[in-house]
């Protein structure tokens, strides 16, 4: 039997975000298992949420290029395509945060998950309460750097360090000219770094800036997050060393 789906407004088009003004944020819950699926989407319409189901990963593809959503939770282990690959296949179209809901906990698991570009990473069995707060952290970053990038717009929204240039407006990074696709939870990183360049950021703060207060990320999340944020700015130059590990104690972006 096909778990119930949620009657939608007609969607923005495909090339733009759902709209901030939406009555909901809009979910795309992918998972094979039915079981899951009900009970997630009963809980999360009941938080407020508009949610899109889907039982693989091709459909997920077709069903988000179609009608955009504000945040995707994604199984691993899915038939037709698997979220690692549908992971890929959205990172090469959008920014869109995703957390991984997955019972594959080995770790991995979760550094590839990170490293292709995944927001946070949730192992089953699972509390829906810390799925939820996850979903509300992870929104909330979203919206407050737009809101920040909508205030600042007036003065000037970009930072400049060297050939680097963030533009929260747009949530656009330029490295020498060149776009570099960060995801969410990547440019508040590199935004953290930039800002006070030569300052030693421990994973902690990073944390912080990343995720916010009272939400546990292991510290290998920063790391593995760092590694796909220089493999990103090594594509367009391969001599990219602005963001140095001190080991033992953090980050930072080298003053130039």
């Amino acid at each position: 039997m096909e778990t119930p789906r949620t009657p939608y407004a007609p969607p923005a088009p495909a090339s733009q975000p759902p709209s901030a003004a939406s009555a909901a944020p809009i979910i795309a819950l992918v998972d094979d298992d039915r079981n899951i699926l009900a009970s997630v989407q009963m809980t999360l319409e009941a938080e407020g949420f508009t949610v899109h189901t889907y039982t693989d990963g091709e459909s997920a593809l077709q069903g988000i290029t179609s009608r955009p959503v504000s945040l995707a939770v994604l199984d691993v282990k899915m038939p037709r395509m698997d979220g690692m690959e549908l992971l890929q296949r959205l990172r090469a179209r959008s920014n869109l945060p995703v957390i991984f809901l997955t019972s594959k906990d080995e770790e991995l698991d979760q550094l590839m998950g990170l490293r292709l570009g995944a927001d946070d990473y949730i192992t089953k069995p699972f509390s829906q309460r810390l799925l939820i707060e996850r979903i509300r952290a992870l929104l909330r970053r979203q919206d407050a750097s737009r809101a920040e990038a909508t205030g600042a717009a007036a003065v000037g929204s970009a930072i400049v360090r060297g050939k680097l240039s963030l533009d929260e407006t747009r949530h656009q990074c330029l490295w020498d000219g060149q776009d570099i696709a960060l995801t969410v939870t990547e440019f508040l990183l590199v935004k953290a770094l930039a800002l006070r360049p030569g300052m030693v950021k421990s994973r902690d703060q990073l944390i912080d800036a990343a995720y916010g207060d009272n939400i546990y990320v292991d510290d290998r999340t920063i790391d593995s997050h760092i590694k796909r944020v220089r493999k990103k700015f090594r594509q367009v130059d391969d001599e990219f060393n602005q963001i140095e590990t001190l080991y033992g104690i953090g980050y930072r972006y080298r003053d130039e």
